[in-house]
């Protein structure tokens, strides 16, 4: 209860932060971190294929969804005799998916927390160099995995539109013939968000560092160098 109060004591909130890039571009990457993982998230997708009987065409279904392990769930083509053969669609493109995901979930949870720091603990934040030197290290590291995970799930988005092709999956099926290719609209997105992301957290480390030590300006020149030697 002590320390609970103590935190509130010392919070005052300034929206002036919001103002500055610092503050502004990290309510942009706390925005676009949740479009990042919610375009993915809870995708569920369809492809359609027809099985060609003299008497009629009937369509067929194979469905997929996040986290994108395609031979969970099966689908049956209903051939022209009756029969009806299970089958399963090809690949497990879940790591680079939820890595993906893991990713944005944890960089929407520190913009939180970091958002809170710079509107109710600015003073705080500012007091040492230690505050804005672990949020240089922390921006800087959540660019790096904004890169390899954007790189790797646009790898898989490609390998899941490729394993879902209608096109492809009538290879497999010799009376079949491929229908309505699934919408990945949603995943597309996914990708440009993570990539966009990329450059804003790699940009605001710029601003963050310019509140670090390390950021020095020029010392101003003595007077000396002004206006040369002193006289006698």
């Amino acid at each position: 209860m002590d320390t609970v109060q103590k935190a509130m004591a010392g919070f005052s909130l300034d929206l002036g932060p919001l103002k500055e890039p610092l503050g502004f571009i990290r309510v942009l990457e706390w925005v676009f971190s949740i479009f990042a993982f919610a375009t993915i998230g809870g995708y569920t997708g369809t492809t359609h294929l027809t099985v060609s009987c003299p008497d009629s065409d009937r369509p067929v279904e194979a469905f997929f969804a996040y986290p994108f392990r395609l031979a969970m769930k099966p689908y049956c083509p209903l051939l022209c005799n009756g029969s009806c053969t299970e089958t399963y669609l090809q690949g497990d493109f879940s790591s680079s998916a939820q890595f993906f995901v893991c990713v944005g979930v944890f960089a929407f949870l520190y913009c939180t927390a970091t958002l809170v720091v710079y509107l109710g603990y600015r003073s705080v934040y500012l007091q040492t160099s230690r505050g804005p030197v672990i949020d240089l290290l922390l921006t800087a590291a959540f660019a790096f995995l904004w890169l390899v995970s954007s790189s790797a799930w646009g790898k898989g988005l490609t390998d899941v539109k490729y394993a879902t092709d209608p096109n492809h999956l009538v290879l497999l099926c010799g009376s079949c013939k491929a229908g309505e290719f699934p919408s990945m609209g949603r995943l597309n997105a996914s990708v440009i968000f993570g990539f966009l992301n990329l450059i804003l957290w790699a940009g605001n480390c710029w601003f963050i560092y310019k509140e670090t030590p390390f950021h020095k300006l020029p010392a101003p020149p003595s007077p000396t160098q002004e206006g040369g030697a002193p006289g006698p």
